[in-house]
């Protein structure tokens, strides 16, 4: 710590040197492609829990059909749990087997 005298006041103030905060981690949400969930739950799910906007989510869902799993989207790990956990519920309710996971980021080097 530094300190600093103020003459005008003539009182010393200790400086604390600003600590720099750490983003937290992040999880890319993975959707899997299976043979019995609907490409329009796809579409409906990736609009209604993960916000995309319809062209966004046609264009993920087709990701996944084609290449067997694809990213919804990246958020921290509450957030991300939460999601599947929405997604999961509804997919049951709707009989279909659709699969969700969760994998970190990479990490950026500073």
């Amino acid at each position: 710590m530094a300190d600093r005298f103020d003459n005008d006041a003539g009182t010393i103030t200790e400086v604390k040197p600003q600590k720099k905060l750490k983003r937290p981690r992040l999880f890319r949400v993975l959707l899997h492609n299976d043979d019995y969930t609907t490409r329009e739950f796809v579409v409906h799910v990736l609009h209604t829990v993960f916000h995309l906007g319809e062209q966004a989510a046609i264009r993920i869902m087709l990701h996944v059909h084609h290449n067997g799993v694809g990213v919804a989207g990246v958020f921290t790990r509450e957030v991300a749990e939460s999601k599947i956990q929405r997604v999961e519920r509804l997919a049951q309710e709707h009989e279909f087997p659709l699969r969700l996971t969760m994998e970190p980021e990479e990490e950026e080097d500073e």
